[in-house]
């Protein structure tokens, strides 16, 4: 999607994000030559969405799974912070180019996916397919799972983009049931249904019959395991928080890329949480990669 960030009815910067791509684009950094990324989505055929694929590219993330649409456009967000560095959306993707990705009778996801290693995705990215497409991507996620690949959810729980909690609640069930990894914001968790606290979500979480949790409670320590073993990670602290946007989406990229890499689970947690510290001192969801480069070292 294009970001702009700044001011309403002031100035304003553009970029591009979007929460699957924000973690693309940090576990391509983060990966170096050890992984190789691939994002898969729709745009359309605009200069814009060209100029997307051009910048996704000079991040390294390989673009050989999107699909161009004639006649599209990308998704827009705007940014809106408060004193505290924490955001507020605005969304404009009702027709975006994205929401299609599954109407073809094939995609390039589906026809390569016995070639990945890994596959990564969210709950907004099933909020905003029709639900053939989610039955797809679910459908693929059980054939990765079933041949002993990495499969990741990340809950990322948006209501707006749900015709109800009920419809939410039946789609992330199965996206958890075809999981290996599951990646838990504990507070969106508690939103999706309805616990009274934050522990209780935790609770919930930490029941999913899923190999792998990882569990992210903001500033608290973050919870690793599943069953009854489970370890508390530690948050790098932060003196200013800038703007929280991508924090997750940058934890889920830091964890995942040194769990590919085959470091243990505590350990590419506490990665993951030094690399959203860094991310949250920055404006917008990518930062310089300049800004990151000693964590990369």
């Amino acid at each position: 999607m294009l970001e702009l960030q700044g001011e309403a009815f002031g100035q304003l910067r553009q970029s591009f994000g979007g929460d699957t791509l924000n973690t693309a684009v940090y576990l391509a950094r983060c990966g170096g030559r050890r992984l190789r990324v691939h994002y898969a989505t729709a745009l359309g055929d605009d200069s814009l969405s060209s100029g997307l694929l051009a910048r996704w590219a000079d991040e390294q993330v390989q673009t050989g799974l999107v699909q161009r649409l004639p006649g599209r456009l990308p998704g827009l967000y705007l940014i809106e912070l408060d004193a505290g560095g924490e955001r507020r959306f605005h969304y404009w993707r009702g027709q975006a180019a994205a929401r299609s990705y599954f109407e073809t009778a094939s995609t390039a996801l589906e026809e390569q996916a016995d070639a990945l290693d890994a596959l990564y995705l969210s709950g907004i990215s099933l909020a905003i397919l029709p639900p053939s497409g989610r039955e797809r991507v679910l459908a693929l996620m059980t054939r990765l799972r079933a041949a002993g690949k990495v499969v990741a959810f990340d809950n990322n729980y948006r209501p707006r983009l749900w015709e109800s909690v009920a419809d939410a609640r039946y789609w992330y069930s199965r996206a958890f049931g075809a999981a290996t990894i599951a990646l838990v914001t504990a507070d969106d968790h508690q939103a999706l249904h309805g616990l009274a606290s934050l522990e209780s979500a935790v609770s919930a979480a930490q029941s999913l019959a899923v190999d792998e949790i990882a569990i992210k409670r903001g500033a608290l320590p973050t919870l690793i395991g599943s069953g009854q073993a489970w370890q508390e990670i530690a948050t790098a602290p932060v003196a200013r928080v800038v703007d929280t946007t991508a924090a997750g989406d940058s934890f889920a990229a830091g964890y995942l890329c040194r769990r590919l890499m085959g470091e243990p689970a505590a350990q590419a947690a506490a990665f993951g949480n030094r690399l959203a510290a860094r991310v949250i001192q920055h404006p917008g969801a990518l930062i310089p990669r300049e800004a990151m480069l000693d964590l990369l070292a």
